[in-house]
């Protein structure tokens, strides 16, 4: 006698046919219907060619049929009404989410790891005084500051640019261009 399992989609007790290796669903329509949606659904997430040959039988379809859409929502106006108000969620999600992008460490420490220009602070200043300098961030809390920083920053050198050029570098934004001379 077959072993009796239970249906994965209505629960009920069932009696396993021989010829179904692995039978998990009973052979009541609605199950079946069932099973087929989640093979899909399985199917769709791990096979990109699946998915790709599904969305276009489904653009084919949609360009078959203009006014399908049209004429569902004219004869459905529950479905409007509904799509409506679940759209009012989405809009708020996603205006939430762009709030909650927003950095803020920014407004604790606005200074970016780059390419800075490092300039002397003088009235004559020329161009051609402007010297480019890679600036690294050390946490401030960090007992050995070479083994946060990249390859070939000297502890020794540290000191000297860290202390005196950074301070200068602070000055300016990171994103707006170099400041004039004299300002």
């Amino acid at each position: 006698m077959s072993p009796k399992i239970r249906c994965k989609h209505c629960h009920r007790v069932l009696v396993t046919d021989p010829r179904v290796k692995n039978q998990q669903y009973c052979g009541r329509k609605v199950c079946q219907q069932a099973r087929k949606a989640r093979w899909q659904r399985r199917k769709m997430s791990a096979d990109a060619d699946y998915r790709k040959n599904q969305q276009d039988c489904r653009q084919k379809w949609s360009q078959g049929q203009p006014e399908y859409w049209r004429r569902y929502r004219s004869r459905h106006p529950q479905y409007c009404e509904r799509n409506r108000q679940l759209q009012k969620v989405r809009d708020a999600k996603r205006k939430a989410r762009r709030l909650a992008r927003m950095d803020a460490s920014q407004q604790i420490n606005n200074m970016i790891p780059g390419g800075y220009y490092i300039f002397p602070v003088t009235a004559d200043l020329a161009k051609m005084d402007a010297l480019m300098q890679k600036i690294y961030i050390i946490p401030e809390g960090c007992i050995n500051p070479a083994r946060s920083c990249k390859r070939g920053l000297d502890v020794q050198q540290k000191g000297d640019w860290l202390q005196c050029d950074l301070l200068e570098v602070r000055n300016h934004d990171a994103y707006s261009p170099m400041p004039e001379p004299g300002s």
